[in-house]
Formats: C-alpha cells, sequence, structure tokens
C-alpha cells in the first residue's frame, strides 16, 4: 500500500495507523503543492475499501474499481487545477501507447476532473446542467479510448486522447468553481450516512480552506459525529489555513515538500519520463505541457507591459516630470518582447487580442493566473532599483493585478474585460506615479 507515493515517510504512519486499527475518522493531509496529498488521499480510500491485502495490484473487485477512481464508496469535492496534470499524463502516454501504466494514468487524470461533477454533489444545481453535455462527450470518448486500448488499436489513441483532452479543458474552464459551496457539503454529509456498498466510505476535500462561511459550518457538524462506516479526508497546503474548530477534529498528516531527486524519480516512475531532469519544481514541469509555455510567457507579459509603459509615455510626453517607474518599465520590458518576436509596444486593443489568441482565450484553468503572476514578476524585476518609487508602484500593480486575477477567477468575468481594465489602471498609475508615490509617503508619515 502507498507504493506510488514516493518521498513522504508520512506514509509509514498512515500504514502503521491502518494495521494497528488507530486510524482517526478524520484526517487532515497538510503540505505543499505537488506533495502527493490528493494522491495519498485516493490511495487510503482504495486500502480501506480493499476486500485482501492492500497492495497496488490486489485483484479484487473494489481495488479495480478504485484503481480508476470509479468507486461509488468514494466522494471527491473541492476546487483545483487539472489540467496541467491531464497535459503531462497525455505525454506520458504518447511516449508508450502499449502500455497499461500510462493509459491508467491518463485515465485516472481525467476522472480526477469527473468526480467533481458526481450527480451526488450537483443534484438539482442548475450549474450542471450548463456542462452536462460536455460530462457526456467526455466519458463517451474515455469509453471508445478504453475499447480501442483494449482492442489493440493503438492507431487510434492518439486522436482520441487529443479529443478527451480538449473537452477536459473545456469542462474544467466552464465547470470548476473557485469555492465550496455549502450545498455540497450538505450533500456529501447525506451521503456519507448512507451505507457503503463495500468495507467503507471515504470523502475527500481538497483545498478545504476554500470552503465558504457556511460550508465550515455544516462539515464541522459531521465532524463532530462521523458515521461509523465514514472516513473523512480534507486536504490543505498549510494546516493553519483551516479554523482551529476544524483542525481540533482531524488528525494530520504532514507531507513535505519533496528533495529535487525525489521529484525526478516521481517523473519517471510515475509520468513515464525517461530523462527525469527537472529544470525546477514538479510544477513546473506539469505546466510546461500547458501552451504557453513558460518560455513563451515571458515576451507576452513583457509586451502587456512594455505596451502599457509606451501608452503612459504618450499620454505624459508633454508634461514635465516624468515617472522614473515608467521609464525603467518600458526599457526594461521592451527588449524582451522584441526578443520574443513580439516586436515594438502597440495600441491596447492589438495587445490584448494577440494575447488572447495565443493563450487560446484562456481556457485552460489557470494560464491566466500564471501570466498575471508572469507579468506581476516581470514589473517587480524591472523596477527593483528604481527607490521608493519604483516600490510603490509595485505594491500599486500588485493590487491591480490581484483585483484583475479576482474579477476573471472568483467573478467570472471575461480574460479580455479583465485585461482591458488592467491595462488602463497601470497606466493611469505610471501617469501619475510622483503623485502616487506622494500619496503614499503622506499616508505613512514619510
Amino acid at each position: 500500500m502507498f507504493e506510488n507515493i514516493l518521498g513522504q515517510d508520512i506514509t509509514e504512519q498512515l500504514i502503521r495507523d491502518i494495521e494497528g486499527s488507530t486510524l482517526a475518522p478524520s484526517l487532515l493531509f497538510a503540505g505543499p503543492e505537488a506533495s502527493g496529498k490528493g494522491s495519498s488521499a485516493l490511495e487510503l480510500g482504495r486500502v480501506l475499501c480493499c476486500e485482501a491485502g492492500g497492495s497496488w495490484n490486489c485483484p479484487c473487485a473494489s481495488c479495480a474499481s478504485h484503481r480508476y477512481l470509479g468507486s461509488q464508496d468514494m466522494l471527491v469535492l473541492g476546487p483545483r487545477p487539472f489540467s496541467a496534470e491531464i497535459a503531462a499524463c497525455r505525454h506520458s502516454l504518447s511516449t508508450d501507447y502499449a502500455g497499461q501504466a500510462p493509459r491508467l494514468l491518463f485515465i485516472r487524470s481525467i476522472r480526477k476532473l469527473l468526480l467533481r461533477f458526481s450527480p451526488v454533489l450537483w443534484e438539482g444545481d442548475a450549474k450542471l446542467k450548463k456542462v452536462n453535455g460536455l460530462l457526456l462527450d467526455i466519458n463517451e470518448s474515455l469509453e471508445d479510448f478504453s475499447r480501442a486500448a483494449e482492442e489493440g488499436n493503438e492507431g487510434e489513441l492518439p486522436a482520441l486522447a487529443d479529443a478527451v483532452l480538449n473537452l477536459a479543458f473545456e469542462l474544467e474552464a466552464d465547470g470548476i468553481g473557485g469555492h465550496i459551496p455549502i450545498d455540497q457539503i450538505r450533500r456529501a454529509a447525506w451521503w456519507g450516512r448512507l451505507a457503503p456498498g463495500g468495507k467503507r466510505k471515504i470523502l475527500i476535500i481538497e483545498n478545504a480552506d476554500r470552503m465558504q462561511e457556511g460550508a465550515r459550518n455544516s462539515l464541522l457538524k459531521i465532524l463532530e459525529e462521523p458515521p461509523p462506516a465514514l472516513t473523512i479526508v480534507l486536504c490543505a497546503i498549510r494546516e493553519g489555513d483551516l479554523l482551529p474548530t476544524l483542525r481540533s477534529r482531524l488528525r494530520v498528516y504532514r507531507f513535505i515538500r519533496r528533495e529535487k531527486a525525489c521529484e525526478e524519480e516521481v517523473l519517471r516512475r510515475v509520468f513515464r519520463d525517461k530523462d527525469g531532469v527537472l529544470p525546477g519544481t514538479l510544477m513546473d514541469y506539469l505546466n510546461a505541457f500547458i501552451p504557453p509555455s513558460e518560455e513563451e510567457l515571458l515576451p507576452l507579459a513583457a509586451w502587456f507591459a512594455a505596451s502599457v509603459a509606451a501608452g503612459a509615455f504618450a499620454a505624459r510626453r508633454s508634461q514635465a516630470g516624468l515617472s522614473q517607474a515608467l521609464l525603467a518599465l518600458g526599457k526594461y520590458a521592451s527588449p524582451l518582447a522584441e526578443e520574443g518576436g513580439l516586436g515594438r509596444p502597440s495600441d491596447m486593443e492589438t495587445v490584448i487580442d494577440e494575447l488572447i489568441k495565443r493563450c487560446g482565450r484562456f481556457r485552460v484553468r489557470g494560464l491566466f493566473g500564471r501570466f498575471l503572476s508572469r507579468l506581476l514578476s516581470l514589473i517587480s524585476s524591472a523596477l527593483r532599483d528604481e527607490g521608493p518609487e519604483g516600490l510603490v508602484f509595485r505594491d500599486y500593480a500588485l493590487e491591480r493585478i490581484s483585483d484583475a486575477g479576482s474579477a476573471h477567477m472568483v467573478y467570472n468575468q471575461s480574460p479580455s474585460l479583465a485585461l482591458e481594465r488592467l491595462f488602463v489602471e497601470l497606466k493611469e498609475g505610471l501617469c501619475t506615479g510622483p503623485a502616487l508615490l506622494s500619496a503614499s509617503l503622506g499616508r505613512t508619515g514619510g
């Protein structure tokens, strides 16, 4: 059991608790992103429901169902990004279409997304009608993929896998929100009190810190009196992000950030990457499979920033006291944009239209946030040596970029509108740079 969870000694404690019948009914898996928390929660569910010894290759019917994430005794909810993992698993599949392990890895990556759309969680929700057609298409495409694989028709697998991949990207973009609503916790609590089909039920809540207040209160009720046949696992990056009232009812298992050598072993053993060399973190590796790549995002962010600076310069060209932040940003960003083949700064409409086009309308969930992070990093680098005025504009940019992220990812504003507002606000901030600095120093008594 837990054979596929690499570099996390905490799984040994889980095994001891399982074998000693001392496992608590409610658990918290806390640790960094991509540290194996979610995979460990899924594996725990398989082991607890196993009808034999719990090994990964156990032939029992329950384990077969859990390996393909099809067990009716498991319920998973909570917002998280899926596209990077799905794309990486698609790449792994392309290296060995005949291998059972890459096919299983790809199918599991898709089913992790599909689990969020269990009828148990969405009964009566109007949003399910919006994505129901996509769900049907994905399930049908997965069946076609599995059938072709079983019949040995490897020539059909690339096109079928790509069809599933694109549908999954669309489903994530349209159907995954940013928070855990109270209705889903209530439905999960109702489901948890029903008798299991096998030995036990397991409820997994990822990114549990993103629950709305009512959802937290509803979860607290079931944690206070958990059904006897239900195991509850919450996952969070930091245990401190959960309210003390929730943490006090959970046994905490702490996952660590794995060493680079261990993450490279994950690449070799899990993702079947023979080179197994990481240029950065495991998440960097996964994100590299989502177009555009991190390297392609840099010139796009630079072109956006350079065009903002050019627009501000044109607005203030006839005025005295040009902002040093404005000049520094333009000087830093313009060469990066030109080196990336994007040419000289342009007007807002042209820049945003091209950005939307090159980023596939930001349909891949998380890509908009990655672009904003790259933009903020670029602005910070450009203004590093610009003293107090640079610090003030960087903080101003941080607020405006954060607002743009919330507008799109929380309130579902279109990327184009969010970027237009961000462009205008950053340009205005550069135009009034000295005044902005004076106001800031006045508020802090400088």
